[in-house]
């Protein structure tokens, strides 16, 4: 193992002993109360069953029979999540022919950032994460079950039911993907349109067009935003089937993995493995390596805090920038470059990255998975044979080294992410897709409350400079820590031009964060005084991704911070006061269960 892996394990261990303890003695009563099915009185047991088939029922009644909840964030609107329609009957198929039973214990809402991108339904984003892990909360609430399946995608989703069956911590829990739809256009087609409308130049139609070609089919969106990256961390935390994050939908080897993950969840259950100690500092720490080497969605920096949270470990952000230093970006996938995730995978995948990174000492190796002991299982790849599927170990090469390198030729020396830090506060930037000429700015600041005023002046032609965006008053309890992407063509277009610009926000750009540098989430956010209300037009504002420097030529302290009050009402939003009040901040992963987890 590499000696700084190991070290930041160690802090991380020794920063976590109390609450890492109280975690697991919460989750050992759990396991040792009598059969939760067995102990049931009769009228509970019945309601738990009234619904099954005559051939169920009778299962159900042996309590060692075990019963797999299935836990889904299917919808028909959501391309990611449409395919999993067919996969409850698939799973119920499985069960029966191993001896177990599974029912559907409960749905969770999924939301999708591109619909809402721009709009007041944004402002929920973030928040149903913890609306999701309520959601896993209340369907497994009933203690009718041995095993969890959870099915989720994309951003918030996967996060929120881990975080939920971490709650659960004394059952099983395996993840079921449902993979990316075909390649449409190029995503740097799709960029260019984007900017061509921001400039004038394309009309709705064509943007329409560029858009549809681009998102067209069930399944995840091909870049690597923070659905992708969702996946990826599955595997390298060892929770899902290794190789099955990126086979499509349509594949014939869809259909068969899942079947293969319902075996799993009734070994597990058998076995009485725990998913609260799957998820352990060395798990928490291998996503973090992962997602620096692959140059994941800095929503991960929010979302990892949290779930490590969920099982009582805690991880700082200078965690990240410590890995960082250590762990070389080795995958390209866009943003970060040209080709999408199905091109990542027919390279090689998350199979050769992991196999790369392990054989490099940077990931751990002595962890448990839903397939036993070894993180090495996962740089094997599904391969269909006359009997089933068979995974296999991969040649060790990259396909395409445009798309992945090894270890030793790296596109660049450290992880795809930094931290920032100054007299502004600390935040997050993805380094991945910035250009080194563009990795520092100094420049006077343009200060905007939202974007629609950032696109405003844009729109007067009052943008044409060298300047620094502070978009402030975007934090989580401001408005549910919106993603910013409205920016994103007209800050690209005036870069492509020339102008050095850059985007310092207590806001979120995440997975689909490119090629201008931006500083987000910033924190402490302006609506709770932090430093980032208080900067001026004019301030001269210095950001360093090299250096992790972000800072004002000015004296902070004598101002008082701006105000801006947001308008809560309308599409949901009144709903979630409590949230607001309550979440915690960016760095503690913008959760409302920050001070309630043990």
């Amino acid at each position: 193992m590499h000696a700084t892996i190991l070290n930041i394990t160690q802090q991380i261990e020794a920063r976590s002993s109390e609450s890492r303890q109280n975690y697991l003695r919460k989750i050992s009563a759990a396991h040792h109360r009598p059969n939760s099915r067995g102990s049931m009185g009769c009228s509970n047991f019945a309601h738990g069953i009234a619904g099954c088939p005559a051939e169920e029922k009778a299962q159900l009644h042996d309590v060692n029979t075990p019963n797999i909840a299935i836990i889904s964030a299917y919808n028909d609107m959501l391309s990611a999540h449409k395919p999993y329609a067919s996969y409850p009957e698939v799973i119920k198929r499985a069960a029966l022919q191993h001896g177990a039973v599974a029912q559907f214990a409960g749905g969770v809402p999924a939301m999708c950032d591109g619909v809402t991108q721009g709009r007041e339904g944004m402002e929920l984003s973030l928040f149903s994460r913890d609306v999701i892990a309520l959601s896993t909360a209340v369907a497994l609430s009933h203690d009718m079950f041995d095993a969890v399946m959870c099915l989720g995608v994309c951003d918030k989703i996967v996060p929120g039911l881990l975080i939920g069956a971490l709650s659960f911590g004394h059952l099983p829990a395996i993840f079921v993907p449902a993979g990316p739809m075909p390649s449409g256009i190029s995503n740097q087609e799709k960029a260019e349109v984007r900017q061509a409308y921001a400039a004038g130049v394309a009309n709705r139609d064509q943007l329409l067009a560029a858009e549809s070609a681009a998102y067209h089919s069930p399944g995840t969106c091909t870049f690597y935003g923070t659905a992708n990256s969702n996946q990826m961390l599955l595997e390298f935390m060892g929770l899902q089937l290794p190789g099955s994050s990126f086979e499509p939908p349509e594949s014939a080897l869809r259909e068969p993995l899942t079947e293969i993950a319902t075996q799993r969840a009734i070994h597990m259950a058998r076995d009485a493995v725990q998913i609260g100690h799957l998820v352990n500092e060395r798990t928490i720490v291998n996503a973090m390596v992962g997602l620096l080497a692959t140059g994941g969605s800095t929503n991960h920096t929010l979302h990892l805090v949290a779930i490590a949270a969920a099982a009582g470990i805690i991880i700082t952000w200078r965690d990240f920038a410590d890995l960082a230093k250590v762990v070389p970006l080795i995958a390209k996938v866009y943003p970060n470059g040209a080709a999408d995730v199905n091109q990542y995978h027919h390279a090689g995948g998350i199979g050769y990255t992991i196999a790369e990174l392990l054989n490099s000492g940077l990931l751990h190796d002595n962890v448990a998975t839903v397939l036993g002991s070894g993180l090495e299982q996962f740089t094997r790849v599904p391969v269909g044979q006359d009997s089933g599927i068979e995974f296999q170990q991969r040649r060790h090469l990259s396909g395409d080294h445009s798309v992945l390198r090894s270890v030793k030729e790296p596109f660049q020396p450290d992880g795809g992410l930094t931290v920032v830090e100054g007299n502004v506060g600390q935040g997050v930037i993805k380094t991945s897709a910035v250009s080194d000429q563009h990795r520092h700015i100094v420049a006077p600041a343009r200060v905007f409350s939202s974007q629609t005023a950032f696109v405003s002046a844009y729109d007067a032609g009052q943008l044409n400079q060298d300047f620094v965006a502070v978009v402030t008053h975007q934090g989580p309890s401001a408005n549910g820590m919106p993603e910013l992407h409205k920016l994103t063509p007209y800050l690209g277009l005036l870069q492509d031009q020339g102008y050095q610009v850059a985007l310092l926000t207590d806001g979120r750009m995440s997975g689909a964060s490119g090629k201008v540098l931006a500083a987000i989430h910033m924190t402490p956010e302006a609506a709770r005084g932090g430093n980032i209300a208080r900067i001026k037009d004019g301030d001269t504002i210095s950001i360093n991704a090299d250096t992790g420097e972000v800072s004002v030529d000015a004296d902070l302290s004598d101002r008082l911070p701006t105000q801006c009050e947001h308008e809560h009402a309308g599409t949901g939003r009144e709903l979630f006061d409590i949230f607001r009040t309550h979440v915690g901040g960016a760095s503690q992963g913008a959760s409302i269960f920050a001070n309630t987890q043990s």
